[in-house]
């Protein structure tokens, strides 16, 4: 199952060019897995860290731009998991203006204990809730 949401391309997000300036895009992608957190897994930021004592840091990521995005574009963006491990997971997000693909990351999060600044197991509920975004073993291509 993914999870997507629509981005607009604003001109806060624009080089002088008019054009996706590329830092913007992984603010954007931040963005995504943290509205996937709160509309998908149910959990807002806030209430993972404040509540839980629990957040998810980027260790990793690989973004591929493939094709320009102008001030006005509305990005649909596409979220999935491709894999979670003990206590890290990599996702898979991808950015679409009709049938255009913009973007390509491969993000790896790691679930962390916010007061000891370690990585904590991925179990129970956790694993549960980001189990429902798994991908498909076939959805994965080459690039994945």
């Amino acid at each position: 199952m993914n999870f997507r949401k629509d981005k607009l391309i604003r001109f806060s997000h624009c080089d002088p060019a008019g054009i996706g300036f590329y830092p913007r895009y992984v603010e954007l992608i931040n963005e995504v897995v943290e509205d996937w957190c709160r509309e998908g897994v149910g959990v807002s930021y806030r209430d993972l860290h404040e509540g839980h004592g629990l957040g998810l840091p980027a260790v990793r990521l690989e973004v591929d731009y493939l094709a320009p995005s102008r001030y006005g574009d509305v990005l649909n963006f596409a979220l999935s998991v491709l894999r979670i491990g003990n206590s890290s997971m990599t996702l898979d997000v991808r950015a679409f203006a009709g049938d255009s693909e913009r973007l390509r990351a491969k993000l790896t999060v790691v679930l962390t204990a916010l007061g000891a600044l370690r990585a904590v197991p991925i179990e129970g509920e956790w694993r549960a809730r980001f189990s429902a975004y798994l991908a498909a073993p076939d959805a994965c291509t080459t690039s994945c």
